[in-house]
């Protein structure tokens, strides 16, 4: 089976005037179904311009990108909205929720762009099935102001989820979170993966990187290291220690 992802000596060269910016310099991944990838690296390294890539935001100035087998580079501007519409969801540190609409309606709102518009009920089913999937389907009929930041994000992920994608591309998720809660929504994506669905995400923080499966690092507009979490965390028994932690403290009046 090939890979979900690969990218192939990807260069891309933003033209500034008389400065040309390289900011990545003969990058080639192969990401495989099911796995959880932790994507890192400082300001300017290039994990932006490779992540808009892969989303289909941007296209190489040179090299070659495969997404579940098809070649991006040979498609026009509407199919390659589609693509990012059928085979990518994207979750943003911001969440990017529309404020007046319930979390039922923020989900169903990717299969409004799909090239075969499900109809209302089974627009409807899909987008309870997913908040069902992130444990939100009791608050359906709220709204973002409603909710809390985890909640937000959960609903961000089921929105991501609707549409059945390929690979979920993540873009500091738990940037706008507190430990606890960047912790509980990490736990949301390892039973995603678990159920075999493929997760890239951008992160500064080395905690939230234990929790992948991989870690590959950006520097200079290269790739520079691509390792194997061992041993990886798990988020529910962290939340376990938080937990326990939190109790004793209560119980000691240091709470």
């Amino acid at each position: 089976m090939h890979p979900v992802v690969q990218l192939k000596d990807i260069h891309k060269v933003y033209d500034s005037g008389e400065v040309k910016v390289h900011a990545n310099r003969g990058v080639s991944l192969e990401i495989q179904r099911g796995e959880m990838v932790a994507v890192m690296g400082a300001s300017g390294s290039g994990k932006s311009t490779v992540m808009n890539l892969l989303g289909c935001l941007d296209r190489p100035t040179s090299g070659t990108y495969l997404l579940d087998g098809i070649d991006v580079s040979k498609l026009d501007r509407n199919e390659l909205a589609d693509i990012r519409n059928q085979k990518i969801g994207f979750v943003f540190q911001g969440f990017n929720l529309l404020a007046r609409t319930t979390a039922l309606e923020n989900v169903e709102l990717p299969m409004f762009y799909a090239p075969k518009k499900p109809s209302v009920k089974e627009m409807r089913e899909r987008a309870m099935h997913a908040l069902e999937i992130v444990g939100l389907a009791q608050r359906h009929d709220h709204t973002p102001s409603q909710l809390s930041g985890g909640q937000q994000q959960r609903v961000a992920i089921a929105r991501a989820l609707v549409n059945r994608p390929q690979v979920i591309l993540a873009d500091e998720p738990t940037g706008n979170l507190d430990s606890k809660t960047s912790v509980e929504v990490m736990g949301v994506f390892q039973r995603l993966n678990d159920q075999g669905i493929t997760i890239l995400m951008v992160t500064h923080e080395l905690d939230i990187a234990s929790f992948c499966k991989r870690n590959i690092v950006f520097r200079d507009g290269r790739l520079v290291s691509d390792t194997a979490v061992n041993p990886r965390h798990w988020a529910e028994e962290e939340l376990k220690r938080i937990n326990a932690a939190e109790a004793e403290a209560k119980l000691t009046g240091t709470l």
